[in-house]
């Protein structure tokens, strides 16, 4: 049948009752160059593809799917699938055109599908209980109960590593997502678990008492899956794709908003926040949705901020005189109208206020999280310094609207090496980079314990958090 081009609104709208009508009976899912539609399926997961606290779908390899889509001037139908052998099946039944769900290449070609171009590698953790004497290399593992899951990837692994180590062994799960694995970790049904990197650093700030205990030598490497009778045209289009997305940072930029952050915490600082959480916020909480209902930023990420910086202490004082329960100096105070720096309210939401200035401060191009996240690191240092923080970042062939290329260079702030193009001096870049950082780290933690806030539907209403004193 020869590929007919399908143009305007009209044609599209024919395109998409030409899908129904197919999926209904069975048919194959028609090439995307052909309907400017294409048919993704996708497994919820963190690095893949989830629902935000927006409530907009996320995820790295969604967001790289959507950017993909763009770029062919195509819209996208997504089928969600618990696990990837269900994409599988899809795949063989060519209902979909292509399946992202952190999919190792080894294992699309062992089920003799197309391996797309290698998005990115990942490490493979073996994973222990953080209070127990973990295991420092294979040897170690013999004896221990070891679990995977499968499909992974991860038995042909052990596999060849069980040649030089015969008393290695472990059970392979079946059905099982990879937050299943730890849970049974945890609960101490295993004594280690392997488990990919980009599955695990999601979840550190959920499972702090769990840790890596190494690595394994290989890496693997996360492809797109397409059905053996995908078009060359399709195959063509991705290679294409993925190397300019790769060579002008698409990918590095959707990969830092998901995962640039995640290894700054350590176990005890997750154990710091899950501890204070439940004594010290609930006579906070009402101070920070007043200030998100001013100022129309997350409450919860206005509590990281709080947190971060005096661990919700409203009399905390450092020894260069920023106090208060955002550590504001005497001048930022003034500033934002904060005539008591020790009232917890008061710097809330002189904090607040002074976010908002940082990100007004910014080019209005600069998109978000972009924005926030260099508006943090501007809370920190000051927004002259990170003016030259994006001057550096242009002298090294970076995007100063991008927090990923920004990042970079913040610590060049405290050298020399850079002072031609650092109109404010010297300044501690690395400081303000781990203070973002370790922000979004706490944001994240919050918002998967702490429920957004409604201002229209919680007008009117006094929870038992909101009647603790302050």
């Amino acid at each position: 049948m020869p590929l007919i081009k399908i143009t305007g609104l009209f044609g599209r709208l024919a395109a998409l009752v030409l899908i129904v009508a197919l999926a209904g009976c069975g048919r194959p899912a028609p090439a995307p160059e052909t309907t400017g539609v294409l048919q993704a399926g996708v497994r919820n997961s963190p690095t893949t593809y989830f629902v935000a606290p927006d409530g907009e779908p996320a995820g790295f390899e969604h967001d790289l799917l959507v950017a993909f889509a763009r770029s062919q001037d195509w819209s996208i139908e997504w089928t969600e699938e618990p696990h990837p052998n269900d994409l599988f099946e899809l795949l063989d039944a060519h209902r979909i055109n292509l399946a992202a769900a952190a999919l190792p290449r080894a294992v699309v070609r062992d089920r003799h599908l197309i391996a797309g171009p290698i998005l990115f590698e990942s490490p493979v953790h073996i994973v222990t209980r953080a209070g127990e004497r973990p295991p420092r290399n294979v040897a170690q593992l013999a004896g221990k109960k070891v679990a995977l899951i499968i499909g992974s990837g991860h038995s042909p692994m052990l596999m060849r590593l069980k040649r030089k180590h015969p008393k290695l062994s472990w059970a392979a799960l079946e059905n099982v997502w990879p937050e299943e694995l730890l849970v049974q970790l945890q609960a101490g049904k295993y004594d280690a678990v392997v488990i990919n990197g980009m599955d695990f650093d999601p979840m550190r700030h959920v499972y702090p008492e769990l840790g890596v205990a190494f690595d394994l030598p290989d890496k693997q490497q996360i492809v797109w899956a397409l059905p053996k009778t995908s078009s060359q045209a399709l195959r063509n289009g991705l290679a294409r794709f993925i190397e300019k997305a790769r060579a002008d940072g698409t990918i590095k930029r959707i990969y830092e908003r998901y995962f640039g952050h995640l290894k700054r915490l350590d176990s005890s600082d997750i154990l710091g926040i899950l501890e204070r959480r439940p004594t010290r916020l609930p006579g906070l909480r009402r101070h920070f949705q007043e200030a998100q209902t001013l100022t129309g930023i997350d409450w919860r990420l206005l509590a990281a901020i709080g947190y971060q910086e005096s661990q919700w202490n409203a009399f905390a004082t450092s020894p260069t005189g920023v106090r208060g329960l955002m550590m504001l100096t005497g001048e930022t105070a003034d500033r934002m109208g904060v005539s008591d720096r020790l009232d917890a309210r008061q710097s809330i939401l002189g904090g607040a206020r002074y976010l908002v200035m940082m990100k007004e401060a910014l080019p209005p191009r600069i998109p978000e999280p972009d924005r926030t996240w260099l508006a943090l690191a501007a809370y920190n240092q000051g927004q002259g310094h990170m003016e030259d923080a994006r001057r550096i970042t242009q002298a090294r062939k970076g995007s100063p609207d991008s927090w990923a290329d920004v990042k970079e260079a913040l610590p060049y702030l405290s050298r020399g090496t850079y002072a031609a193009a650092m109109k404010y001096g010297y300044a501690r870049g690395g400081e303000a980079l781990h203070f973002a950082e370790n922000i979004r780290s706490y944001y994240d933690i919050l918002l998967r314990l702490e429920p957004e806030y409604k201002p229209l539907f919680n007008l009117g209403r006094r929870s038992d958090a909101d009647a603790s004193p302050g």
